[in-house]
């Protein structure tokens, strides 16, 4: 026969016969032959009417047509509940893509017991999401969302279930870039450190915790966080030459030595005792260090030379930052990270859920 005179629809059809032919034999397709029943309930007649018309007109949204089943609704009920039993022979051919869109058991769920919290529902089950994220095989988690959408709220009902359900033991450190954590903190009373030029709240860098780590020395761990704050003062676009991360490691050594001697809180040093033992060093790189260090020891950004003055040991600690200027906003971020750090491993052998 010409082409030309086939008709289209048989055309369309052997068409659509060569693509299913090809998904059978080269794309690990199979063929089912699916059964679809659509159970409607209510407690009238005319409720059961507007039920089936309106499944019906969701289906014609879709381009599908739902068939009553006339005079063999009792079989359709049979066949609808869990007896594993099909009284109704109108099948459909479908490929395994197409058969798995019917499937309900491909939704992954989240569902934990004990101390799991409330993270929202899930989009497919329309389940509840509940887990502890520290028995997760990775705890970490972000909030994702366009502006007003509510990612901060999240974040704050988060804080509020960890704080009245979970483990009492469980450590919560927030950093606030833009000051919107403080009432609810100060509501759990929790600890609020205001980190600006003009706050009376002071958190020192040198903070030693002796519990810093069990592998590695306490004051190693620590020179190499004052190296990576002099190099983010000091260093420019080469950074610390190796002569000057010496000087600085030399001097690390000299000031804590009074404080491993006796482990007061008086004796915990500053960033100005380590200025001066700087500009002890004979070396003329230490006098290039100690210029650097002296607008954050004795000039206007003197705010990290001072001892910690605020309850960083409180179960709830949250770091507002947004005063911070342009010249301290790294600075600040660096000396806050380190900071969570050491609160973070005050309870070593027991398990800490941080909110950053």
């Amino acid at each position: 026969y010409d082409m030309d005179i086939i008709p289209s629809d048989l055309a369309t059809y052997g068409g659509e016969a060569k693509n299913l032919l090809r998904d059978l034999q080269s794309r690990n397709e199979r063929m089912f032959l699916l059964t679809l029943l659509v159970l409607n309930l209510a407690d009238t007649k005319q409720k059961l009417d507007n039920e089936v018309f309106g499944a019906a007109a969701i289906a014609q949204k879709y381009n599908c047509i739902l068939t009553r089943l006339d005079y063999r609704q009792e079989q359709g009920l049979m066949s609808s509940i869990p007896l594993g039993e099909n009284l109704i022979h109108i099948q459909r051919g479908l490929t395994t893509s197409s058969t798995a869109v019917f499937v309900p058991f491909t939704v992954q769920e989240l569902f934990q017991s004990g101390e799991a919290l409330y993270y929202g529902l899930n989009a497919l089950s329309n389940n509840m999401i509940l887990c502890d994220r520290k028995r997760l095989k990775n705890p970490n988690g972000l909030i994702l969302g366009t502006p007003g959408s509510g990612k901060s709220f999240s974040a704050k009902r988060e804080i509020t279930n960890v704080f009245l359900v979970a483990n009492k033991k469980d450590t919560i450190i927030i950093c606030d870039p833009e000051a919107e954590y403080a009432p609810l903190v100060n509501r759990l009373g929790g600890q609020v450190v205001k980190i600006s030029p003009t706050s009376k709240d002071f958190v020192n860098p040198m903070d030693l915790n002796l519990n810093y780590s069990e592998d590695e020395s306490p004051l190693a761990l620590k020179s190499d966080f004052i190296l990576s704050l002099c190099e983010l003062i000091v260093g420019g676009k080469d950074g610390l030459q190796p002569i000057e991360k010496t000087i600085i490691d030399r001097a690390v050594t000299t000031v804590y030595r009074g404080y491993l001697a006796d482990p007061r809180p008086e004796n915990m040093p500053v960033l100005g005792d380590l200025y001066e033992e700087i500009q002890r060093q004979p070396e003329l790189e230490a006098a290039r260090i100690a210029a650097a260090l002296e607008l954050y020891v004795t000039g206007s950004l003197n705010i990290f030379n001072h001892r910690t003055n605020v309850d960083i040991q409180n179960r709830l600690v949250c770091f507002d930052i947004k005063e911070l200027g342009k010249q301290l906003k790294k600075l600040g971020m660096l000396i806050i990270q380190d900071q969570v750090w050491g609160l973070s491993l005050i309870h070593i052998s027991e398990p800490t859920r941080l909110q950053l």
